[in-house]
């Protein structure tokens, strides 16, 4: 059972020392307690205590790490069953198969997948983390292209898939220091493989026929020690799967059913050989609720509509996604280039960004900081007036980069144009549109204007 702030604040040592980075230990007690704090903040609490209080506050589903040092992933720790109930933690991990029966030049075509199809949003990079590398008989060949992924992919977590002890436990050895995840499958001695995972603190995936048999199955892991599991329910249809994901985390984490507070791992080439379905699939499981999406390949016009799914999902509902504040140039700005001037809601700064890239005309984005409202609303809650944009133009150096002095303003806020003149002093406002679609038009003109 959790452990509410004042429980929690019973067992510090009540120094107050602020060494955690909170004034007091009620305070540092209440933010353990929400879950917004490790205890291990606190560096006086008894090593028991510790114990107690990280297996008290865990969330329902535990937290497993791999990766390697250069790019570590989380998998679970997750809290609820629906994304508006407070957010998703940890997005699942996307990837494909590098398999031993490969030719050289499929697995070479594989790993530039990797290398390549990467996405810059809102800060943020799409891309695909994760491989398996699947054992079909050449060990040789399988250890190989471990050494292979972890000198040309260091960002990306492995998961290893073999039945064969001996080869997992080499393949260990050449991932060190990076952490993989272990997968025997349907390996006859499982204990082998529990041993060494205990032994090379690795995660362990554990897989059965039904979901009765996988319970019964990590409660005697759990009853061993053996605590960073990830779960594969063994389903072989996708409406299956999906019942037993649901069944998982509503089990875990209304119930907290410790045999399924575990991270899933999902294998989208088990339910169909066409790739689009696969996509289709895992579209679905993205939402409910796989850790782990493995596809049969990688192809970047279904891999980023999956990416982008996942970003929206696991972004937190209760804050406004935002573009830092700046200059941004857009197709080449030069001295004689127009300066546009916007907010920093995300949302604003691709549509009005999308419309000056596709007019071609060199621009100066400007994107001042509203705390993520949009143009109207930063306007009326005073985060976008005169004033206030004065001065983040003159912040910005933006008058050093330009010979001429003309901004370009949402025309939503036409009714400032007197006011910043004024404030800016020497500068000569223009009313933009009050689309971002009339924007192109706008720029080829105000361009001309400006071109000596």
């Amino acid at each position: 059972m959790a452990l509410t702030g004042i429980q929690i604040m019973k067992l510090l040592p009540k120094k107050n020392c602020k060494e955690c980075g909170f004034p007091t230990c009620l305070a540092f007690a209440m933010k353990v307690a929400a879950g917004q704090v490790e205890i291990d903040k606190c560096p006086y609490v008894d090593p028991k205590v510790k114990e107690e209080i990280s297996e008290a506050t865990a969330p329902p589903i535990r937290t497993v790490v791999i990766g390697t040092p250069e790019a570590s992933y989380k998998l679970g720790g997750e809290t609820v069953l629906f994304r508006h109930e407070k957010k998703f933690e940890n997005p699942p991990l996307i990837g494909t198969y590098l398999k031993t029966s490969m030719e050289d030049e499929e697995v070479l075509r594989r790993i530039k997948a990797y290398q390549t199809l990467k996405w810059e949003r809102v800060g943020n990079v799409l891309k695909p983390e994760i491989v398996c590398i699947k054992d079909e008989g050449d060990k040789e060949r399988f250890i190989s292209l471990v050494k292979k992924v972890r000198e040309v992919l260091p960002e990306v977590a492995i998961v290893l898939a073999s039945s064969d002890l001996s080869l997992i436990k080499n393949a260990i050895e050449v991932c060190t220091p990076s952490v993989p995840l272990v997968y025997p499958g349907q390996a006859e001695d499982l204990s082998s493989f529990v041993s060494l995972a205990t032994e090379k603190k690795v995660p362990l995936v554990v897989s059965a026929v039904t979901l009765g048999e996988l319970a019964r199955l990590v409660e005697g892991l759990i009853t061993q020690g053996l605590k960073d599991l990830v779960l594969d329910s063994g389903a072989l249809h996708p409406k299956e799967l999906f019942e037993d994901l649901v069944i998982i985390r509503r089990a875990a984490v209304k119930k907290r059913f410790k045999p399924f507070g575990f991270p899933v791992i999902t294998f989208m080439d088990r339910y169909t050989e066409d790739l689009v379905e696969e996509y289709l699939l895992a579209s679905i499981y993205v939402a409910k609720y796989a850790s782990i999406i493995l596809l049969s390949d990688l192809k970047p016009e279904l891999l980023f509509p999956l990416l982008l799914e996942r970003f929206n999902l696991y972004s937190d509902p209760q804050k406004p996604l935002v573009v830092d504040e700046g200059i941004y140039p857009i197709n080449g700005p030069d001295e004689y280039s127009p300066v546009v001037v916007t907010c920093n809601f995300a949302l604003t700064y691709f549509i009005v960004s999308g419309e000056i890239e596709g007019s071609r005309v060199p621009c100066w984005l400007l994107i001042k900081d509203t705390d993520g409202l949009s143009v109207l609303t930063a306007w009326a809650a005073g985060k976008f007036n005169a004033d206030n944009i004065a001065e983040f133009v003159k912040k910005t150096g933006i008058a050093e980069k330009i010979k001429h002095r003309t901004l370009m303003i949402p025309g939503y806020v036409a009714i400032i144009k007197g006011e910043l003149e004024e404030e800016l002093g020497g500068w000569e406002v223009v009313i933009g549109p009050r689309e971002a679609n009339g924007l192109p038009v706008a720029l080829r003109e105000l361009a001309k204007r400006l071109k000596p």
